[in-house]
């Protein structure tokens, strides 16, 4: 299991609050995204956003795990692990 580390909480924060222009400081790691008025729509948009940020692909099924930001920094962290045998 890959646990979140701050670097991608803060940065995850930040791609959130500047997509869809919230204050940072009501986007709390635990805040359910669909009270910030992000619906899977919204969901989809920020899996583009963090694809494009991070230089990663992440699978459009996996949109459902993007509940807040823990759980986008966790699959962020998990996408951008090395594979076995690339370090």
């Amino acid at each position: 299991m890959v646990t979140p580390v701050p670097e991608y909480i803060a940065e995850v924060r930040k791609i959130v609050s500047d997509t869809f222009f919230l204050d940072p400081a009501a986007i709390g790691e635990d805040t359910p995204l669909e009270e910030l008025g992000i619906d899977s729509k919204g969901r989809i948009r920020l899996l583009a956003m963090l694809e494009v940020h991070y230089k990663i692909s992440l699978d459009l099924d996996r949109r459902d795990q993007l509940t807040d930001v823990g759980a986008v920094a966790k699959l962020v962290a998990e996408a951008r692990r090395p594979a076995p045998g690339d370090a």
